[in-house]
C-alpha cells in the first residue's frame, strides 16, 4: 500500500443508512423516481426520494450487489444506500464497495446479510480525491466498454433469432438454391413451393440402447438454451444415480430430448462423446441421410417448435404431460434440399461462432476490470494524476 492512502474504516469515508419501508401495495408507478430493491431499480414512487448520485448495495439475496444511480431514487428496506460520501468521489466509492467481499457479513439474527454497523467497521484504504476521480475514471471506461459488448451481443442475438426465423421458414433463400418463387400453404404454414412438408417419422428413427452392461460412460444433462451438456462439468456436482445401468446411450449425432419437459425446450444434439448416457426419461433418435442435422437441430430450437411442442404436449394421450416418440414423430418439419439445408447450418454456424468469439471477449474484459479493480483500489498500480 503506498504511504499517502489513508488507512481508515469505511465508516470514515461514508454513511451507510438502510432504505425506507413501503407497503407492497404502494410499490407501483405512482411518481418520477426509480424504487431501488433487492431486483435493482423496479418501480417508481415519489416519497423519500434520495438525489443522485447514489450508490446502493442489497442487504439480502445476492450479498453486496452494488447499483450506481444517477437519477432521484428511492430505496427499500432490503437495500443501504450512501447517505453521505463525505466528500469524497460517489463513482469512486461505487467502485470500492464492489471490491468488498459482504459474504463475511451477516446480521446478528443469524440471516444472511449486510449489517451497516459490520459494514461501517470494514477496513479501507482511501487516495486522494484527485486519485479517487482518476480511478473512476478508469474503471467507468472499462464499464461502458463491457456495457457496449453486452449491447452488441443481444443485438446479434436477436439478429440471428429473425435470421433463423427467415431462413428456417424459407421467407429468406439463397438465389442458388431457388427453383420458383411460390409458396405453398401447409399444416405448419407457408413454405416454398420447392420444399418438402415431412413428419419426422420419414427423416428420424427412434432409438432405444440401454446401458445394461453399466459401461462407465459420462452422463448428460439436457438444457434449455446449451443442449446437450457434461452434467458433471455443467452443474459441478453429481445430479445423476450411481447405477446408471437403465440410462440411455446416446451416440455422436444422435439427438435427445426430456420426454416430460420438451415443452421448456429441452432437446439436444450429443456433439460431445462418440457414446455417453442419458436419463431413461429422454427420448433419443437419429436421423436419415435426406436431412442435415445441424439444420434440423436449429429448427426445433426455435420458439416456434417449442410452441409446437408444447401443443403436442397437451394434446398427448399420456396423461402424465410427456411427448413419446410416437406422438413427437408425427411433428412436421419444413426441409428444403440436402445442399441448401447444408448451406442455412453454416451461415447459423457462423453467427454461433460470432457469439462465442464476443462472449469470449465480454469474459476477458470483466475478468480485466476485476483485475485492474485489484491494482488500483489498492495502490499496488497508481493512477497517474
Amino acid at each position: 500500500m503506498n504511504h499517502n492512502w489513508l488507512a481508515t474504516t469505511l465508516g470514515n469515508v461514508l454513511t451507510l443508512q438502510r432504505g425506507y419501508d413501503l407497503p407492497a401495495s404502494q410499490r407501483s408507478a405512482l411518481g418520477n423516481f426509480p424504487v431501488v430493491s433487492t431486483a435493482g431499480i423496479t418501480g417508481f414512487h415519489d416519497t423519500y426520494k434520495v438525489e443522485p448520485p447514489g450508490v446502493v448495495i442489497r442487504r439480502y439475496g445476492s450479498l453486496g450487489s452494488v447499483f450506481y444511480v444517477t437519477e432521484p431514487f428511492w430505496p427499500l428496506n432490503t437495500t443501504l444506500f450512501v447517505k453521505d460520501f463525505k466528500g469524497n468521489c460517489p463513482l469512486f466509492i461505487y467502485y470500492l464497495l464492489q471490491s468488498i467481499n459482504f459474504d463475511k457479513l451477516s446480521e446478528k439474527t443469524g440471516i444472511p446479510g449486510v449489517n451497516r454497523n459490520d459494514a461501517h467497521r470494514l477496513p479501507v484504504f482511501l487516495p486522494t480525491l484527485t486519485e479517487q476521480h482518476r480511478i473512476a475514471n478508469i474503471l467507468s471506461t472499462c464499464d461502458r466498454t463491457i456495457d457496449l459488448t453486452t449491447q452488441l451481443i443481444a443485438a446479434k442475438q436477436q439478429h440471428k433469432r429473425g435470421l433463423m426465423q427467415q431462413l428456417l421458414t424459407g421467407k429468406k433463400r439463397f438465389s442458388q438454391f431457388i427453383h420458383s418463387n411460390e409458396f405453398q400453404n401447409t399444416e405448419i404454414g407457408l413454405i416454398p413451393s420447392d420444399w418438402h412438408c415431412t413428419d419426422i417419422a420419414s427423416i428420424a428413427k427412434h432409438i432405444s440402447e440401454r446401458n445394461s452392461s453399466g459401461e462407465d460412460l459420462p452422463v448428460l444433462s439436457c438444457t434449455k438454451y446449451d443442449g446437450l451438456v457434461d452434467s458433471l462439468k455443467y452443474f459441478g456436482r453429481k445430479i445423476f444415480s450411481d447405477d446408471t445401468s437403465t440410462y440411455k446411450v446416446v451416440r455422436l449425432h444422435q439427438f435427445a430430448y426430456a420426454t416430460n419437459h420438451i415443452e421448456e425446450g429441452s432437446i439436444g444434439y450429443q456433439e460431445l462423446y462418440d457414446r455417453a448416457l442419458i436419463s431413461p426419461m429422454y427420448t433419443v433418435f437419429q436421423t436419415n441421410s435426406i436431412v442435415h442435422d445441424k439444420f434440423l437441430y436449429a429448427l426445433l430450437k426455435t420458439e416456434t417448435y417449442r410452441q409446437i411442442f408444447e401443443r403436442s404436449t397437451s394434446a398427448s394421450v399420456d396423461r402424465r404431460g410427456s411427448l413419446r416418440w410416437n406422438e413427437f414423430s408425427r411433428i412436421k418439419v419444413p426441409l428444403p434440399s440436402l445442399d441448401e439445408q447444408k448451406y442455412i447450418a453454416e451461415v447459423l454456424d457462423a453467427c454461433d461462432n460470432e457469439l462465442v468469439l464476443l462472449s469470449r471477449k465480454l469474459e476477458l474484459l470483466k475478468q480485466q476490470k476485476q483485475g485492474l479493480m485489484q491494482q488500483l483500489l489498492t495502490g499496488k498500480v497508481r493512477a497517474k494524476v
